[in-house]
């Protein structure tokens, strides 16, 4: 897939992930990860590159392929390749002959049965349908064509059929795949005939190498596009709270077009209705392999919106007495379009985007070894969602044998320590008092003491000794400096921790103490409280004590 280069990075811009959720691409460009690094791009190539893809959960990969198997289009190849069994006559193209059409329909149940209507009285979409199915089947090498000593062409099943119908996860999966990309290439070029129909209004002008160049560029606009669609689905889904993953197609629209910061200008909401309209057909027909689950445009919005402009002087259908537009209830909002990704759908993208190079991980990859495995790999991972990684983990594990492990896990004083110990502190939250006895064992060290004891503290534990005046300022400093490296720098972020630090009335004791603790972060945290403080006078005296710090090392 390309990379996308999403306009709207409003927090919580699609409505599904919940009230104040981030999505990948809301994040700073030095949090972005995938495939720039690998590729040797340049700072001026990194902003069409970069693209940020979220952790997401996955079901079984046995699942997934009854999934696939049960998608309609796709057992209705398997069932004519079987049908095909052990040879049946097409054409010089490959296709059915014209006695098998019907047949091959009736066995998908799309016609009726023989002699229940006049063959003449058969729907034709029904035949159109089976022949869909059988093109597909012989695009996946589900049946093979070759051709006779006689001259006859014949169609024999292929050797991936048995497995498929067996459910053979990796044959179904990748045959399953297979077709998927080929229905998101027809989508395309069917989306970019339709545009080079409306720009053109002349079939001849295919003929000419102008004509080819505005096909060739509508094909790769319409394909730019659905992979950019397809992509903010893939975010919001990752993100949306189990059942929330829907996402009404104006939204998806919204996401593509209005910039960030910006509310929808007249000419903006033109453009998101053009979007709309663009992908209405391609998700459709994505629909059809289970890639989607899709609500198409209701058509007769066009017909109504037709009416409305030729009554002049009477109210618009949706807008108020004001003329302004009205709220409209769920069920008139679906008319406008919604869509789902499915776990199909996810797993698909998710391929696509590993075979172009993108890192595109899952919830608990790094949740497979042991405590310092876990902590060490998600303080260092680019892209990952801690507290999912430590659930991971943390289920069906022994409380007390659990923290023990995690709190060993987090001892040392390398550059990702900090991190460590912050992640341990939220993993003993997510285990609460079970974990007691593990937190207590600590608290005469010296650098999980400070944190042991706030988090006893914190969980209301009777009894808890607190640390020694040295212990607490590591800890000050520890944890100051795990936000750091947590925040990326954000300065926002910042400001409130500073703001929050126990600095005393007189600033320069307090920091002349803090200054000569022995923790590999001293310098870098007083000299973002010199930054960052709203108290000049506490800000001067931490740009000292940063300097102090720096000079004693």
């Amino acid at each position: 897939m390309a990379a996308r280069r999403r306009r709207n990075a409003g927090p919580s811009a699609a409505g599904t992930p919940g009230e104040g959720a981030v999505l990948p691409a809301d994040l700073e460009l030095q949090d972005l990860y995938g495939a720039f690094a690998a590729h040797g791009l340049d700072d001026e190539d990194l902003d069409d590159a970069a693209v940020l893809v979220p952790p997401v959960r996955l079901p079984a990969e046995t699942e997934l392929a009854a999934l696939a198997k049960a998608v309609p289009m796709f057992d209705w190849a398997l069932r004519l390749a079987r049908w095909a069994a052990p040879h049946r006559a097409v054409d010089e193209f490959g296709d059915l002959t014209a006695p098998d059409r019907l047949p091959a329909a009736r066995l998908l149940g799309l016609a009726p049965g023989e002699g229940e209507v006049p063959e003449g009285e058969v729907p034709e979409e029904a035949v159109v349908e089976a022949m869909r199915a059988w093109s597909l089947a012989c695009d996946l090498d589900l049946v093979e064509i070759g051709t006779t000593a006689a001259g006859e062409h014949v169609a024999v099943p292929g050797p991936d059929l048995e497995p498929a119908e067996e459910g053979d996860p990796e044959t179904v999966l990748e045959l399953w795949l297979t077709a998927a990309g080929i229905v998101r290439e027809l989508a395309v070029e069917a989306d970019s005939q339709e545009l080079e129909l409306e720009d053109d209004g002349a079939a001849e002008a295919e003929e000419d190498e102008e004509g080819l160049g505005e096909v060739e560029d509508a094909r790769d606009e319409a394909a730019e596009l659905l992979d950019e669609a397809l992509q903010v689905l893939y975010e919001t889904t990752a993100f949306a709270e189990p059942g929330t993953e829907t996402v009404p197609l104006g939204v998806l629209a919204a996401l593509l077009v209005v910039p960030e910061g910006e509310e929808p200008s007249d000419e903006l909401l033109g453009d998101i209705t053009d979007v709309m309209v663009a992908l209405d057909p391609m998700l459709a027909d994505l629909s059809e392999l289970g890639l989607l689950d899709y609500r198409p445009i209701d058509p007769e919005l066009f017909d109504e919106e037709e009416g409305e402009e030729g009554e002049e002087g009477e109210e618009t259908a949706g807008a108020g007495p004001d003329g302004e537009p009205a709220e409209l209830d769920e069920a008139e909002s679906a008319r406008f379009g919604l869509v789902r990704l499915t776990p199909l759908g996810q797993y698909g993208i998710r391929q696509w985007l590993l075979e172009d190079g993108y890192d595109a991980p899952l919830v608990g990859e790094l949740a497979g070894g042991d405590a310092a495995e876990l902590l060490r790999g998600v303080s260092e991972a680019a892209n990952v969602l801690p507290e999912e990684e430590l659930k991971v983990w943390l289920d069906g594990r022994e409380p007390v044998a659990a923290a023990r492990e995690l709190l060993a896990a987090a001892r040392g004083n390398d550059a990702y320590a900090p991190m460590r110990r912050m992640l341990c502190h939220s993993a003993l939250t997510l285990l609460g008092a079970p974990a007691e006895p593990a937190v207590r064992e600590v608290l005469g060290d010296p650098e999980l003491g400070g944190g042991a004891a706030a988090w006893l503290v914190a969980l209301g534990a009777a009894e808890v000794p607190a640390p020694d005046r040295a212990t607490a300022l590591w800890t000050v400093v520890d944890a100051f400096a795990a936000q750091l490296l947590d925040t990326g720098g954000d300065p926002e972020l910042l400001r409130e921790l500073v703001a929050e630090l126990p600095v005393t009335e007189e600033p320069a004791d307090y920091l002349g103490e803090l200054w000569r603790v022995e923790h590999p972060y001293t310098a870098d945290v007083l000299e973002a409280v010199g930054e960052m403080h709203p108290d000049r006078a506490v800000a001067k005296e931490a740009r000292k004590a940063a300097f102090k710090a720096r000079s004693k090392g």
